[in-house]
């Protein structure tokens, strides 16, 4: 549970401009990452198109991932799917693998209720001995935990205890969870693009994981943790404009990985087909927010091109 902590950067699945993996490129972006100092990596999220790959791409993609981390920082592996089998599958061949955790959100089930939900992460972690991060996200898992649901599979499930937290307003749905567990070690991680980021630390967030830019996120949370939280908010109030224009529904892992191209890990911003690619307005307007907050800011990076 210790390493499952401060901040935790969300990779994206690299391609070429046909449609092939780039592991060249992820192998860079973890150099990047971990450079800027997040305590780990969360491979084959959401945002890494994870269901445009197939079960072959997904090893690939973390067997990369976990080789060039080797050791520097913890990796968490997205394991979701909506059988419970296949997320014991999935499950089992992250941990093999040296994942120190698997993040899973609940399987899309008409009518999917509470004791469903529990019973599924209870069957996951009565099979694999390993942490798993619950990923509160209902876009994508189409059910809403509330606090009382999350807070009870956490007592249930003890190696259940930290959440990646995507359910907005994020920063009263935590200071909620953390009241309902205040005799276990609960953790809770914001998400969103890291929007609410200052607001949820506040609220009892443990870190972030999510963004393009992992060096605001690490001088945020450091600086709080430190109890400099007039420096966090400082840094926050700054680059959040930075954070709002990334975290775009629909087009911001578009947008992550064109930052990420400008920043030399990515050779190209490929998404996987039916991705979204931006258009030249969108790219114009990335280029004067990526200005302001250079300006605004000066950050301790190698400046976007």
């Amino acid at each position: 549970m210790s390493l499952l902590e401060g901040v935790f950067s969300v990779l994206p699945t690299p391609f070429r401009d046909d449609g092939a993996l780039d592991l060249e490129s992820l192998r860079r972006v973890v150099d990047l990452f971990i450079g800027a100092g997040v305590n780990g990596l969360t491979a084959l999220g959401v945002t890494g198109e994870v269901a445009r790959l197939n079960d072959a791409e997904r090893h690939k993609v973390l067997e990369a991932v976990i080789d060039q981390a080797a050791g520097r920082v913890a990796v968490v592996a997205g394991a979701t799917a909506d059988g419970l089998l296949t997320c014991i599958d999935y499950t089992r061949a992250a941990k093999d693998a040296g994942a120190a955790a698997v993040m899973i959100s609940p399987p899309r089930l008409a009518k999917l209720n509470s004791d469903a939900v529990v019973r599924h992460f209870a069957g996951v972690a009565e099979a694999i001995d390993i942490e798993i991060v619950v990923q509160d996200f209902p876009p994508i898992s189409g059910f809403t935990m509330e606090p009382a649901l999350l807070a009870r599979v956490a007592r249930e499930i003890p190696r259940a205890r930290t959440i990646k937290l995507e359910d907005p307003p994020t920063p009263f749905k935590t200071a909620r969870i953390l009241e309902a567990t205040k005799d276990i070690n609960v953790r809770i991680f914001g998400g969103l693009g890291s929007v609410f980021l200052l607001e949820e630390l506040l609220a009892g967030a443990t870190g972030a994981m999510t963004f393009a830019y992992p060096e605001i996120l690490v001088e945020i949370v450091g600086a709080f943790r430190a109890g400099d939280v007039e420096r966090a908010a400082d840094v926050f109030y700054r680059t959040v404009p930075l954070m709002r224009f990334e975290f775009q529904e629909g087009i911001g892992m578009a947008i992550r990985k064109e930052v990420l191209r400008r920043r030399d890990a990515l050779s190209s911003a490929a998404l996987r087909a039916p991705g979204t690619k931006l258009d030249a307005v969108t790219i114009a307007a990335l280029g004067r927010v990526l200005a302001w907050v250079h300006a605004s800011y000066p950050m301790k990076m190698e400046a976007s091109k």
